[in-house]
């Protein structure tokens, strides 16, 4: 496993994923920001079925910045219980993976 984590998020608009995403790269607290429009969501939400359009975004970090990233997000998100879950990446392009630890703070 490498020392560098893809934080999966969900917003409501591409709007605010473009904020996010924004916010920690100026904060360098992520490398990239892949935006997935047109997202359909399905879920379970205060006891009842729902469906919405949303909008993903896979955030690439090192796994030191996990806690602070997952931290702005959630600041910076308009839901009340956003989706922000952390996979690691077991491996990748050595390049790319010296690449992201190098535009992180």
């Amino acid at each position: 496993m490498t020392d560098v984590r893809t934080v999966y998020v969900t917003t409501g608009s591409d709007l605010e994923a473009r904020a996010i995403a924004r916010a920690l790269l100026e904060e360098r607290l992520i490398a990239c920001a892949n935006i997935l429009p047109n997202m359909r969501s399905l879920y379970r939400w205060e006891g009842g079925v729902q469906e919405d359009e949303e909008v993903a975004m896979l955030l690439k970090t090192r796994a030191e910045l996990v806690e602070r990233v997952v931290a702005r997000v959630e600041a910076l998100h308009t839901y009340d219980v956003p989706c922000v879950v952390v996979w690691p990446i077991d491996a990748g392009a050595d390049d790319y993976l010296a690449w992201v630890r190098a535009e992180t703070g």
